[in-house]
């Protein structure tokens, strides 16, 4: 099973828009514009609002909540790091797995591939895919890439 993510060229903030491997719209993502932080709202086809990414402005390192259904489930933060960007990842006991700095990594659990992500080239705006291994996984997954995103994003604009 697959994800598409594109993300809107002419938006103020991130949004993006998430389709099926049958070019169906499935969910969209809006940012709320004049935060402090990072809040992205997740909704499905229907408008219902189904997950939120917080970013936690009082901590000393970029510091990303995952919420589904209004249940925290995880967290992305930010490490220390002199060369490059390095995140620990809290979430559904997953790992993280590869170049997500350059969008081409997995997520795993345990041996088990959860999915892979990767950045499509020659696209107007940002385009990723996400690969599922299983269908069930697929709006904790989607709500951690999206997580991801706004962590580099985060880490793009410092």
């Amino acid at each position: 099973m697959k994800l598409l993510i594109k993300q809107k060229v002419f938006s103020l903030t991130d949004s993006y828009d998430i389709y099926d491997e049958y070019e169906n719209k499935k969910y969209t993502v809006k940012a709320e514009f004049l935060s402090i932080g990072h809040r992205l709202h997740v909704y499905d086809s229907y408008g219902q609002e189904i997950g939120l990414i917080r970013q936690k402005v009082l901590s000393l390192m970029p510091v990303f909540e995952i919420e589904v259904n209004g249940n925290s489930i995880g967290f992305i933060r930010k490490r220390f790091s002199l060369f490059r960007p390095k995140y620990d990842v809290e979430y559904n006991g997953w790992k993280v797995t590869g170049d997500y700095m350059g969008w081409n990594y997995d997520v795993v659990s345990g041996n088990e591939t959860v999915m892979h992500i990767q950045k499509e080239l020659l696209h107007w705006g940002d385009t990723y895919v996400i690969n599922f291994a299983n269908p069930a996984n697929e709006i904790m997954g989607l709500m951690l890439v999206i997580a991801i995103d706004a962590a580099n994003c985060s880490n793009n604009s410092n």
